[in-house]
């Protein structure tokens, strides 16, 4: 019922990428896009979805038990739904007009009222397309290059995940607070 170490984590990392290595396999979570839009036949009409999907299906697999495993971790081994948050947090959230969330998606950004004011479906629909171009435009998500790029030391992925962090602060410091 509580956090596991970062170490543990590190360490299944770890031997998930020297194994993907091993077996001439990258991992890259936005790839199963191309895969699903592909299976759906999206490559009769575009080039770019036309591969064999086949051998993508492990990644289809892994998406399917990264959605099972946070639904498992979130309604079976948690003890309560309340998201801990430090105090310089939660004083920064406030100066934002944001009380303490009560899960990981507070309501004033993520919420059904938020959903339907004009600021906030101009801000969720700007971030998903922003996302979405991103990842094409980088070749990749951030969970690809930062884990997949930078252990195969593709000097491509070291920018991105630089770009990446630069792009946080950015939104965290400069954006966010304009928006909120």
């Amino acid at each position: 019922m509580n956090p596991w170490p970062w170490w543990f984590s590190g360490i299944i990392i770890s031997i998930i990428m020297f194994s993907l290595v091993f077996f001439g396999k990258s991992f890259g979570f936005s790839s199963n896009f191309r895969t699903i839009c592909s299976i759906a036949g999206a490559g009769k009409k575009v080039k770019f979805f036309d591969f064999d999907w086949k051998n993508q299906i492990w990644n289809i697999v892994f998406l399917v038990g990264a959605v099972l495993g946070g639904f498992i971790a979130h309604y079976l081994l948690s003890d309560s739904n309340t998201v801990v948050l430090a105090e310089a947090t939660i004083k920064d959230l406030k100066e934002l007009g944001i009380e303490k969330p009560i899960s990981n998606q507070p309501s004033e950004v993520f919420g059904l009222e938020a959903l339907f004011s004009l600021n906030g479906f101009l801000i969720l629909a700007s971030s998903g397309l922003l996302v979405g171009f991103g990842t094409r435009y980088a070749g990749g998500c951030t969970s690809g290059h930062a884990i997949s790029g930078l252990s195969n030391l593709q000097l491509p992925s070291l920018i991105a995940v630089i770009g990446f962090f630069i792009g946080g602060l950015v939104m965290t410091h400069l954006i966010f607070p304009l928006l909120f």
